[in-house]
């Protein structure tokens, strides 16, 4: 299954949770987020594992892309 891909690099926290949270609404099923820092980066992740996803994180050149999965 292909995930929707929400690019939130180049935004500063909390834009990208509120952007990830959106993005779960509509496909709960699971997402990918791209991020350019550390900060959003572990923000999404305790935000995915608050609400029960699996997170996996993988580095891409200077971007994370987190992907969050029921």
């Amino acid at each position: 299954m292909k995930l929707n891909l929400i690019d939130a690099r180049g935004r500063s926290c909390p834009e990208p949770v509120l952007m990830t949270k959106k993005a779960i609404e509509l496909n709960p099923e699971g997402i990918e987020v791209l991020v350019d820092n550390t900060t959003a980066r572990d923000n999404i992740k305790r935000f995915g594992n608050n609400l029960g996803y699996n997170i996996e994180i993988a580095e891409k050149d200077e971007d994370f892309v987190l992907t969050l999965k029921k």
